[in-house]
């Protein structure tokens, strides 16, 4: 079977959905797809992450599943798991694997509880998901993934980032409006290094940056301390 799942229940809990209502979560993909130019940042955060076979690579906030199964098909000997809350995301993520015929292990469950043994993973990758999130969620979400990830470990991230010109600081405002402006002040101050390094990892920094209709797309990394 080309994907597997497990649940963690979110009922209660509640989440928001990508593009912050549940009547748009169809459109996901293709929206993403067109603002955000998606397939060269998904590239360049898979060259950065380097997989390599026999490794255990986590995308957290999978959404759709596309990230998880570009990692798979550049690395069929990694083992690849996603995770999301939002179950509507994760059925198209099945279905995106079925047809990719690719095994992921498809998982729903909350960044600030995440449902693995301390040292789970070598790789957790995660793109456009840390913008969404509150200020202290954000800072226990960082807590968690210097938890899973194994020694020597790394983390690699694609989010908006701090305006890279005054015209990429207008494009961005739509974002903010979108998704709000207490949520999103660490990604456009620049702060999602020093959060990551407070959460325990160490060698955090902005690798590169990409012009975007809707603002500087940022890539970054950090490693789990040995």
């Amino acid at each position: 079977m080309p994907w597997s799942t497990s649940t963690m229940p979110t009922e209660s809990r509640g989440y928001l959905p990508a593009l912050r209502f549940r009547a748009l979560t169809g459109l996901y993909d293709p929206v993403v797809r067109l603002t955000s130019r998606e397939e060269r940042f998904k590239e360049l955060l898979v060259e950065q992450a380097a997989p390599a076979a026999g490794q255990r690579v986590l995308d957290l906030g999978c959404g759709t599943g596309t990230l998880a199964i570009q990692v798979k098909q550049r690395e069929p000997g990694a083992e690849v798991a996603g995770l999301d809350a939002d179950p509507e995301m994760l059925a198209q993520a099945r279905t995106k694997a079925e047809e990719a015929g690719v095994e992921l292990e498809l998982t729903e469950g909350f960044s600030t509880e995440l449902p693995y043994e301390d040292g789970s993973f070598d790789r957790v990758l995660s793109t456009l998901f840390f913008h969404h999130l509150d200020p202290e969620p954000k800072r226990v979400t960082a807590r968690e993934i210097a938890r899973v990830l194994r020694p020597g470990g790394e983390l690699h991230v694609a989010d908006w980032g701090k305006p890279s010109d005054p015209a990429m600081a207008v494009a961005i405002l739509g974002i903010r409006l979108l998704d709000g402006f207490e949520n999103t002040a660490d990604n456009v101050h620049g702060d999602l290094p020093r959060i990551f390094e407070e959460a325990g990892l160490e060698h955090a920094e902005q690798t590169n940056r990409l012009r975007t209709v809707l603002g500087t797309l940022a890539l970054y990394r950090a490693e789990r301390k040995n």
